[in-house]
């Protein structure tokens, strides 16, 4: 059975007019249980991750500086979310989601976080809607634990994955994989193990080529023990900050893919939404439903 973190934290009220779709958070659960694809008892609810866990990848004054409400209008700005103590129980949240997932993956080959994906977050400061990084916390936590040696984070969100390149970078233990927007956010690119940067209004078919011949080498010369998979859907032609052109059939397909190597290889996949910013919301909410939908086409 498929099981899905979710909590009603996820959806942090925002200022009218903010770009950020929220509302994405409660409403895709929603329209996965009237549809049928789940049922209310597969979502569990994380509690908030612990300090310690977080300090194994955030450095103590940026954790100390989001606990008193201490970071400056610079570093506020940059996250773009209005800074509360509510923003910051929400990431603890988000990223003790991401972490509980990895035990359903071992269980069942997969799980899925219906918030997360938050890859901009470095070490010492939060940027692009991303406060801590969830992957790079249960990674870090998950190695330091002696429970895994060999991790692979895949990161398809149209944006690159600066922070969790920054985070292992030199790291032996976790290889990161992106394959981004070359010329999109962020426009300062970090150095992940494998960068595939892809041109503008870039469309399904040159899309999946890159991906089907790039992923299964990834795989076949780190084995993974585990994979995280940022499933972000703002590669869309409809996303207004994406500016590349795969269409809702193409990224369903990339879903598929990753899910059915994954499968095939024995590997557990941790999924992560991600980013997607269509204007209309419909289009963010059928796109990320579909990932949900996929994931029990493939594995149940």
């Amino acid at each position: 059975m498929l099981q899905i973190a979710f909590s009603p934290i996820y959806e942090y009220p925002l200022p009218k007019g903010h770009r950020f779709p929220m509302d994405k958070y409660s409403l895709i659960p929603q329209q996965l249980i009237y549809e049928g694809t789940v049922q209310d008892k597969q979502f569990f609810h994380p509690d908030p991750i612990s300090e310690e866990i977080i300090l194994l990848t955030h450095t103590a004054k940026y954790w100390e500086d989001l606990k008193n409400q201490t970071l400056s209008e610079k570093e506020i700005r940059a996250i773009g979310f209005p800074m509360t103590p509510l923003l910051v129980e929400r990431g603890r949240h988000i990223a003790a989601g991401t972490l509980q997932c990895v035990e359903y993956a071992i269980k069942h080959g997969i799980s899925m976080n219906a918030a997360g994906g938050t890859h901009h977050a470095f070490k010492e400061k939060g940027e692009g809607f991303c406060v801590f990084n969830d992957i790079a916390i249960a990674a870090n936590h998950l190695i330091h634990s002696n429970k895994f040696n060999n991790i692979l984070i895949v990161d398809l969100d149209v944006h690159q994955g600066n922070g969790s390149a920054s985070i292992f970078n030199g790291q032996g233990q976790v290889f990161t994989f992106s394959m981004h927007g070359a010329k999109n956010y962020p426009f300062r690119k970090e150095a992940s193990h494998l960068d595939i940067g892809l041109p503008d209004g870039t469309e399904d078919e040159a899309y999946l080529k890159i991906l089907f011949n790039i992923l299964p080498r990834v795989i076949d010369q780190h084995r993974p023990e585990l994979i995280f998979y940022q499933a972000g859907v703002d590669i869309l032609t409809t996303d207004r900050l994406g500016r590349l052109s795969v269409s809702r059939e193409g990224c369903r397909k990339r879903d598929k893919y990753v899910m059915e190597i994954c499968k095939k290889n024995k590997i557990p996949l941790v999924v992560t939404m991600g980013g997607g910013y269509s204007p209309q919301l419909s289009h963010i909410i059928e796109a990320h439903a579909n990932t949900f939908r996929t994931a029990t086409e493939v594995y149940f």
